[in-house]
Protein backbone atom coordinates (compact mmCIF):
# COMPACT_ATOMS: atom_id res chain seq x y z
CA UNK A 1 0.00 0.00 0.00
CA UNK A 2 3.07 2.49 0.76
CA UNK A 3 4.69 1.48 -2.39
CA UNK A 4 1.32 2.95 -4.27
CA UNK A 5 0.96 5.46 -2.26
CA UNK A 6 4.32 6.73 -3.58
CA UNK A 7 3.67 5.73 -7.11
CA UNK A 8 0.81 7.51 -7.59
CA UNK A 9 2.21 10.90 -6.00
CA UNK A 10 5.11 10.12 -8.02
CA UNK A 11 2.53 10.23 -11.66
CA UNK A 12 1.23 13.31 -9.57
CA UNK A 13 4.49 14.82 -9.80
CA UNK A 14 4.69 14.06 -13.46
CA UNK A 15 1.56 14.99 -14.37
CA UNK A 16 1.60 18.57 -12.76
CA UNK A 17 5.40 18.72 -14.35
CA UNK A 18 3.92 18.15 -17.43
CA UNK A 19 0.76 20.58 -16.92
CA UNK A 20 3.15 23.36 -15.65
CA UNK A 21 5.42 22.92 -18.76
CA UNK A 22 2.35 23.48 -21.20
CA UNK A 23 0.93 26.20 -19.72
CA UNK A 24 4.70 27.49 -20.09
CA UNK A 25 4.76 26.93 -23.36
CA UNK A 26 0.78 28.09 -23.99
CA UNK A 27 2.01 31.90 -22.50
CA UNK A 28 5.35 32.01 -23.80
CA UNK A 29 4.01 31.44 -27.46
CA UNK A 30 1.04 34.42 -26.19
CA UNK A 31 3.58 36.32 -24.78
CA UNK A 32 5.58 35.78 -27.99
CA UNK A 33 2.27 36.58 -30.53
CA UNK A 34 1.75 39.50 -28.84
CA UNK A 35 4.68 40.60 -28.67
CA UNK A 36 5.19 40.07 -32.83
CA UNK A 37 1.57 41.90 -32.73
CA UNK A 38 3.02 44.59 -31.02
CA UNK A 39 6.45 45.04 -33.33
CA UNK A 40 5.36 43.70 -36.25
CA UNK A 41 1.82 45.54 -36.04
CA UNK A 42 -0.31 42.70 -37.61
CA UNK A 43 -3.76 43.56 -37.51
CA UNK A 44 -7.42 43.46 -38.98
CA UNK A 45 -8.12 45.52 -42.22
CA UNK A 46 -11.44 47.46 -41.97
CA UNK A 47 -13.57 48.69 -44.83
CA UNK A 48 -16.52 50.85 -45.86
CA UNK A 49 -19.50 51.71 -48.79
CA UNK A 50 -18.67 55.49 -48.90
CA UNK A 51 -20.69 56.24 -51.28
CA UNK A 52 -23.05 55.08 -54.48
CA UNK A 53 -22.62 56.89 -57.22
CA UNK A 54 -25.39 56.97 -60.21
CA UNK A 55 -23.13 57.16 -63.51
CA UNK A 56 -25.73 56.92 -66.04
CA UNK A 57 -29.60 56.60 -65.91
CA UNK A 58 -32.26 56.10 -68.50
CA UNK A 59 -35.45 54.68 -68.75
CA UNK A 60 -33.86 51.33 -69.45
CA UNK A 61 -31.08 51.07 -67.28
CA UNK A 62 -28.81 52.57 -64.06
CA UNK A 63 -25.42 52.15 -64.11
CA UNK A 64 -23.80 52.49 -60.53
CA UNK A 65 -20.59 52.41 -59.06
CA UNK A 66 -19.81 50.91 -55.06
CA UNK A 67 -16.96 53.04 -53.44
CA UNK A 68 -15.68 50.86 -50.77
CA UNK A 69 -12.81 52.91 -48.86
CA UNK A 70 -10.14 49.65 -47.75
CA UNK A 71 -7.22 50.10 -45.27
CA UNK A 72 -4.76 48.15 -44.30
CA UNK A 73 -2.98 48.68 -41.12
CA UNK A 74 -0.36 45.67 -41.46
CA UNK A 75 3.38 46.25 -42.87
CA UNK A 76 2.92 43.73 -45.47
CA UNK A 77 0.55 43.91 -48.50
CA UNK A 78 -2.89 41.64 -48.02
CA UNK A 79 -4.76 39.68 -50.96
CA UNK A 80 -8.44 40.75 -51.47
CA UNK A 81 -9.55 37.05 -52.26
CA UNK A 82 -13.12 38.05 -53.79
CA UNK A 83 -15.66 40.69 -53.49
CA UNK A 84 -18.70 39.78 -53.22
CA UNK A 85 -21.97 42.24 -53.81
CA UNK A 86 -26.05 42.44 -54.27
CA UNK A 87 -28.14 44.67 -54.10
CA UNK A 88 -31.48 44.40 -52.56
CA UNK A 89 -34.86 46.01 -52.51
CA UNK A 90 -37.03 44.76 -49.28
CA UNK A 91 -36.97 40.84 -49.77
CA UNK A 92 -36.81 41.58 -53.43
CA UNK A 93 -33.19 40.64 -54.65
CA UNK A 94 -31.83 43.26 -57.79
CA UNK A 95 -28.78 42.16 -59.03
CA UNK A 96 -25.89 40.11 -57.13
CA UNK A 97 -22.22 39.30 -58.78
CA UNK A 98 -18.38 38.56 -57.29
CA UNK A 99 -15.61 39.83 -58.34
CA UNK A 100 -12.58 37.23 -57.62
CA UNK A 101 -9.43 38.45 -57.07
CA UNK A 102 -10.13 41.72 -56.93
CA UNK A 103 -6.34 42.92 -56.35
CA UNK A 104 -3.63 44.05 -53.70
CA UNK A 105 -3.91 46.55 -50.65
CA UNK A 106 -1.09 48.24 -49.96
CA UNK A 107 0.63 48.07 -46.64
CA UNK A 108 -0.10 50.93 -44.12
CA UNK A 109 -2.05 52.30 -47.08
CA UNK A 110 -5.68 53.33 -47.72
CA UNK A 111 -7.59 52.16 -51.54
CA UNK A 112 -10.39 53.42 -52.33
CA UNK A 113 -11.93 50.53 -55.02
CA UNK A 114 -14.72 50.93 -57.52
CA UNK A 115 -17.22 48.34 -58.08
CA UNK A 116 -19.67 48.81 -61.26
CA UNK A 117 -22.84 47.59 -61.26
CA UNK A 118 -25.86 47.70 -63.65
CA UNK A 119 -29.84 47.53 -62.68
CA UNK A 120 -31.23 46.31 -65.99
CA UNK A 121 -35.00 47.54 -65.46
CA UNK A 122 -36.98 45.27 -67.64
CA UNK A 123 -35.29 42.40 -65.54
CA UNK A 124 -36.35 44.32 -62.15
CA UNK A 125 -40.17 44.77 -63.97
CA UNK A 126 -40.40 41.02 -65.27
CA UNK A 127 -39.46 39.68 -62.04
CA UNK A 128 -41.05 41.96 -59.85
CA UNK A 129 -44.54 43.15 -61.02
CA UNK A 130 -45.03 45.81 -57.92
CA UNK A 131 -42.23 48.08 -59.46
CA UNK A 132 -43.84 50.74 -60.81
CA UNK A 133 -42.19 52.79 -63.70
CA UNK A 134 -41.68 56.42 -62.60
CA UNK A 135 -41.21 55.54 -58.76
CA UNK A 136 -38.76 55.53 -56.20
CA UNK A 137 -37.37 52.45 -54.83
CA UNK A 138 -35.44 52.20 -51.67
CA UNK A 139 -32.13 49.68 -51.99
CA UNK A 140 -29.57 48.21 -49.76
CA UNK A 141 -26.12 47.31 -51.20
CA UNK A 142 -24.61 44.23 -49.09
CA UNK A 143 -21.00 43.35 -49.98
CA UNK A 144 -18.75 41.34 -48.55
CA UNK A 145 -14.65 41.62 -48.54
CA UNK A 146 -12.65 38.53 -48.28
CA UNK A 147 -8.71 39.07 -47.09
CA UNK A 148 -6.01 36.75 -46.89
CA UNK A 149 -4.55 38.27 -43.66
CA UNK A 150 -0.46 36.71 -42.66
CA UNK A 151 -0.62 35.31 -39.26
CA UNK A 152 -4.42 35.81 -38.90
CA UNK A 153 -5.55 33.98 -41.91
CA UNK A 154 -9.05 34.58 -43.97
CA UNK A 155 -10.93 37.10 -42.83
CA UNK A 156 -14.61 38.45 -44.25
CA UNK A 157 -16.05 41.69 -43.60
CA UNK A 158 -19.33 42.79 -44.74
CA UNK A 159 -20.71 46.23 -45.05
CA UNK A 160 -23.98 47.51 -46.19
CA UNK A 161 -25.51 50.67 -47.30
CA UNK A 162 -29.26 52.30 -47.69
CA UNK A 163 -30.28 54.51 -50.29
CA UNK A 164 -32.95 55.10 -53.17
CA UNK A 165 -32.82 54.76 -56.55
CA UNK A 166 -35.39 55.56 -59.35
CA UNK A 167 -37.23 54.03 -62.15
CA UNK A 168 -37.27 56.65 -64.76
CA UNK A 169 -40.67 56.98 -66.86
CA UNK A 170 -40.59 58.70 -70.11
CA UNK A 171 -42.87 62.01 -70.06
CA UNK A 172 -46.35 61.94 -71.69
CA UNK A 173 -46.62 64.11 -74.76
CA UNK A 174 -49.18 65.43 -76.82
CA UNK A 175 -49.71 68.82 -79.63
CA UNK A 176 -52.54 70.61 -77.73
CA UNK A 177 -53.14 72.79 -80.78
CA UNK A 178 -51.16 74.48 -84.21
CA UNK A 179 -51.18 77.92 -84.07
CA UNK A 180 -50.10 80.01 -87.67
CA UNK A 181 -47.37 82.77 -87.39
CA UNK A 182 -47.32 83.48 -91.39
CA UNK A 183 -48.86 81.20 -93.56
CA UNK A 184 -48.04 80.79 -97.86
CA UNK A 185 -47.91 77.93 -99.84
CA UNK A 186 -43.70 78.70 -100.04
CA UNK A 187 -43.26 78.47 -96.15
CA UNK A 188 -45.65 78.57 -92.99
CA UNK A 189 -44.28 79.30 -89.67
CA UNK A 190 -46.72 77.98 -86.92
CA UNK A 191 -46.08 76.74 -83.29
CA UNK A 192 -46.80 73.52 -81.85
CA UNK A 193 -48.50 74.23 -78.08
CA UNK A 194 -47.27 70.31 -76.40
CA UNK A 195 -48.60 69.38 -73.20
CA UNK A 196 -45.32 67.43 -71.43
CA UNK A 197 -47.00 65.04 -68.64
CA UNK A 198 -44.40 64.49 -65.76
CA UNK A 199 -45.47 60.40 -64.51
CA UNK A 200 -42.60 60.20 -62.06
CA UNK A 201 -42.62 60.40 -58.83
CA UNK A 202 -40.07 62.96 -58.30
CA UNK A 203 -39.18 66.59 -60.30
CA UNK A 204 -38.01 67.05 -63.89
CA UNK A 205 -36.21 70.22 -64.44
CA UNK A 206 -35.87 70.43 -68.10
CA UNK A 207 -32.91 71.88 -69.44
CA UNK A 208 -32.97 71.03 -73.51
CA UNK A 209 -35.43 69.45 -75.80
CA UNK A 210 -34.47 67.71 -79.12
CA UNK A 211 -37.12 66.75 -81.58
CA UNK A 212 -38.31 65.47 -84.46
CA UNK A 213 -42.09 66.56 -85.89
CA UNK A 214 -44.44 64.30 -88.91
CA UNK A 215 -47.37 66.11 -90.01
CA UNK A 216 -49.30 63.38 -91.82
CA UNK A 217 -46.68 61.34 -93.61
CA UNK A 218 -44.59 64.68 -94.28
CA UNK A 219 -41.39 65.25 -92.02
CA UNK A 220 -41.35 68.93 -91.52
CA UNK A 221 -37.96 68.44 -89.58
CA UNK A 222 -36.78 69.58 -85.95
CA UNK A 223 -34.30 71.24 -84.09
CA UNK A 224 -32.68 71.37 -80.37
CA UNK A 225 -34.65 73.72 -78.53
CA UNK A 226 -32.87 74.96 -75.41
CA UNK A 227 -35.80 75.34 -72.80
CA UNK A 228 -35.30 75.87 -68.96
CA UNK A 229 -38.82 74.59 -66.93
CA UNK A 230 -39.62 72.74 -63.95
CA UNK A 231 -42.00 70.11 -63.85
CA UNK A 232 -43.50 68.47 -61.13
CA UNK A 233 -44.04 65.03 -59.71
CA UNK A 234 -47.36 64.11 -61.48
CA UNK A 235 -47.43 67.56 -62.51
CA UNK A 236 -48.26 68.93 -66.45
CA UNK A 237 -45.88 71.94 -68.29
CA UNK A 238 -46.76 73.15 -71.82
CA UNK A 239 -43.81 74.16 -74.76
CA UNK A 240 -44.21 75.97 -77.69
CA UNK A 241 -42.15 74.54 -80.80
CA UNK A 242 -41.71 76.96 -83.45
CA UNK A 243 -41.60 74.93 -86.71
CA UNK A 244 -40.95 75.80 -90.57
CA UNK A 245 -42.83 73.77 -93.12
CA UNK A 246 -43.85 74.37 -97.05
CA UNK A 247 -47.65 73.22 -96.95
CA UNK A 248 -46.92 72.71 -100.65
CA UNK A 249 -45.39 69.06 -99.98
CA UNK A 250 -48.36 68.24 -98.19
CA UNK A 251 -50.86 67.88 -101.23
CA UNK A 252 -54.61 68.30 -100.71
CA UNK A 253 -53.58 67.30 -97.12
CA UNK A 254 -52.73 70.59 -96.12
CA UNK A 255 -56.39 72.48 -97.09
CA UNK A 256 -58.16 69.37 -94.76
CA UNK A 257 -55.72 70.91 -92.08
CA UNK A 258 -56.28 74.44 -92.59
CA UNK A 259 -60.06 73.89 -92.74
CA UNK A 260 -59.93 73.20 -89.13
CA UNK A 261 -60.56 68.92 -90.10
CA UNK A 262 -57.29 68.38 -88.20
CA UNK A 263 -54.23 66.10 -89.10
CA UNK A 264 -52.40 63.20 -87.51
CA UNK A 265 -48.93 64.03 -86.49
CA UNK A 266 -46.21 62.36 -85.03
CA UNK A 267 -43.27 63.94 -82.71
CA UNK A 268 -40.21 61.80 -81.43
CA UNK A 269 -37.14 63.30 -79.50
CA UNK A 270 -35.50 63.42 -76.12
CA UNK A 271 -35.61 65.40 -73.18
CA UNK A 272 -32.73 66.91 -71.13
CA UNK A 273 -33.36 66.77 -67.68
CA UNK A 274 -31.94 67.25 -63.83
CA UNK A 275 -33.11 65.38 -61.50
CA UNK A 276 -32.52 64.66 -57.81
CA UNK A 277 -30.68 61.95 -58.91
CA UNK A 278 -28.74 63.24 -61.54
CA UNK A 279 -28.67 64.42 -65.04
CA UNK A 280 -30.99 62.36 -67.62
CA UNK A 281 -32.25 62.40 -71.32
CA UNK A 282 -35.66 60.69 -71.39
CA UNK A 283 -37.25 60.02 -74.87
CA UNK A 284 -40.36 61.81 -75.32
CA UNK A 285 -42.40 60.44 -78.36
CA UNK A 286 -46.30 60.82 -79.68
CA UNK A 287 -47.32 58.30 -82.71
CA UNK A 288 -50.70 58.89 -83.95
CA UNK A 289 -51.89 61.41 -82.53
CA UNK A 290 -54.35 64.60 -83.96
CA UNK A 291 -54.26 68.09 -83.97
CA UNK A 292 -55.58 71.10 -85.51
CA UNK A 293 -53.92 74.24 -87.39
CA UNK A 294 -55.77 77.71 -85.83
CA UNK A 295 -55.20 81.06 -86.65
CA UNK A 296 -53.37 82.80 -83.88
CA UNK A 297 -56.65 84.84 -82.98
CA UNK A 298 -58.20 81.52 -82.91
CA UNK A 299 -55.08 80.84 -79.98
CA UNK A 300 -55.70 83.61 -78.55
CA UNK A 301 -59.67 83.63 -78.12
CA UNK A 302 -58.86 80.08 -76.67
CA UNK A 303 -56.60 81.53 -74.26
CA UNK A 304 -59.07 83.97 -73.37
CA UNK A 305 -61.94 81.79 -72.53
CA UNK A 306 -60.02 79.54 -70.22
CA UNK A 307 -59.18 82.48 -67.95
Amino acid sequence: MVEKDENEKEDEKQEDEKSGFFHAVKDFIHDVGEKIEEVVGFGKPTADVAAVHISSINVDKADLVLDLVIKNPNPVPIPLIDINYSIESGERKLVSGLIPDAGTIHSHGEETIQVPVTLAYADIKNTYHDIQPGSILPYRVMVDLIFDVPILGRLTLPMEKTGEIPIPYKPDVNVEKIQFERFSTEETVAILHMKIENKNDFDLNVNALEYEVWLGDVNIGGAELPKSATIEKGGINFIDIPVTFRPKDFGSAVWDMIRGRGTGYTIKGNVDVDTPFGAMKLPISKVGGTTKFKKKKDCDGDDDNKD
